[in-house]
């Protein structure tokens, strides 16, 4: 059992070791800063082991889709790491609000109004900010969530007058089979246009072409963890 638990963990970190020299070679060939670019390991349904293994090769920032699974899979490790980072990357009811805040650092999937507003007045009641950003149906697809791009001035000077919300920057998932440069380009010049700093966008597949067009978070699961157990 040692020596597969220690086989998964070199596995983990030559993985992040790849991945951050593409980074790095992505970054030189777009003339960016490579320290601008923050590789998120998108740990849902993954085992605690394969999280510790991660955690063992030095990577501290990470995404969860769940707010329960994150409190199943951080609650307890959180505290022993004091620089690990944890992201909301998936829709957040706003029923699970309080708990979303006792386990994560920043909230990628600020989404809708009712959600805007009910989290700036917990917030408020804790007298604490928390950084956020805003999801953007970016394809405008019917099954996913996310401010149309069409909605988002009005949407983001709710969420920054009405809610008091801290908005870093945008976060986008771009529709599956079709090229994701596009919708990357879109999402990059809709930050430009409302001086958001941040953008979360791309995966295992497209980070390379979302860093070419400004993206600051990438989310990459499979590519550091293998295929998932279920």
């Amino acid at each position: 059992m040692t020596s597969k638990k220690n086989r998964m963990t070199a596995l983990i970190k030559e993985n992040l070791s790849q991945i951050h020299k593409q980074i790095e070679k992505s970054a030189i060939e777009w003339g960016r800063d490579s320290n601008d670019i923050n590789l998120i390991a998108v740990s849902k349904r993954q085992s605690p082991e394969r999280i510790q293994g991660a955690l063992d090769a030095g990577h501290r920032l990470f995404g969860e889709n769940k707010v329960q699974e994150a409190l199943e899979h951080w609650e307890d490790i959180k505290p022993l790491y004091p620089d690990l980072k944890l992201h909301l990357i998936g829709s957040l009811q706003t029923n699970k609000i309080k708990d979303a805040l006792r386990i994560f650092d920043l909230i990628e999937t600020v989404d809708r109004e009712k959600l805007a507003r009910k989290l700036g007045d917990e917030l408020k009641s804790q007298n604490r900010t928390i950084p956020c950003f805003i999801q953007v149906n970016i394809g405008e697809e019917e099954q996913k969530s996310g401010i149309v791009p069409n909605e988002l001035p009005d949407f983001l000077e709710f969420c920054r007058h009405e809610c008091a919300l801290d908005i870093k920057g945008l976060m986008c998932i771009p529709p599956a089979d079709e090229p994701t440069a596009l919708y990357f380009s879109l999402l990059m010049k809709m930050a430009d246009m409302h001086n958001l700093p941040e953008l979360s966008m791309g995966m295992s597949s497209d980070f390379e072409s979302a860093i070419s067009l400004g993206a600051t978070y990438i989310r990459v699961g499979t590519g550091i963890f293998g295929k998932r157990e279920n």
